[in-house]
């Protein structure tokens, strides 16, 4: 029985190549999950293979920024020319829903989710060396070594914010780290500020 009826926020982040997307389609197959993706908005150029609507929704530069000064983004960030972000309307419906909603998204919009949503869970995801993150980010073949470069360094720099969320994870196996994040968010369910107002209205029933 879960006394916390609301959906949870998880927010899974990390430096770019840590592996964020494979470790949440892990998540997505684990039996008895209830979990809502949180498909983001970019101005990227789709990579190929992508899906607009399941991947990223894709729009122009002018339809985000006008979005941005509607208020209509939980958060968003810019990074090598392309703002990426998420839809706050489509996650707040999904949490009254009972969905757990899962952000997969880069460290700067973490802390501005942080900011806005107090009881969000945020989970850092980490690499067990950085010299595999570097080797993943180069075998991509996307991207060109100037923006390669850029990745890296936003990533050493994102290494020393770990410290802002409530729990890291190291993705050593992607099968292990898929556990560990479904463990914390049972652990999350279970916590008494989110479960005592269920718990005492069934005590007054009794």
């Amino acid at each position: 029985m879960k006394l916390n009826e609301r959906g949870l926020l998880v927010v899974l982040s990390g430096p770019s190549g840590v592996g964020k997307g494979t470790v949440r389609k892990a998540l997505f197959n684990m039996p008895e999950q209830n979990f809502v993706y949180s498909v983001s908005m970019t101005t990227r150029a789709k990579r190929p293979g992508e899906i607009d609507g399941v991947d990223y929704y894709f729009v122009s530069r002018e339809e985000f920024e006008k979005r941005i000064r509607e208020g209509k983004f939980l958060e968003y960030a810019e990074f090598v020319g392309n703002y990426y972000g998420t839809p706050l309307d489509k996650v707040e419906e999904q949490l009254q829903d009972g969905k757990e909603v899962i952000l997969e998204i880069e460290v700067e919009g973490a802390l501005q989710v942080r900011n806005k949503v107090k009881d969000a869970v945020l989970i850092f995801l980490v690499p067990p060396k950085k010299e595999a993150l570097y080797t993943r980010l180069r075998s991509r073949g996307t991207e060109s070594e100037e923006v390669i470069k850029e990745r890296i360094q936003k990533a050493n720099r994102e290494f020393k914010l770990a410290y802002k969320y409530d729990y890291i994870v190291v993705n050593d196996e992607v099968v292990n780290a898929a556990d560990r994040i479904m463990a914390i968010i049972r652990a999350e369910h279970a916590k008494t500020e989110r479960s005592i107002h269920k718990y005492m209205k069934l005590i007054d029933e009794d």
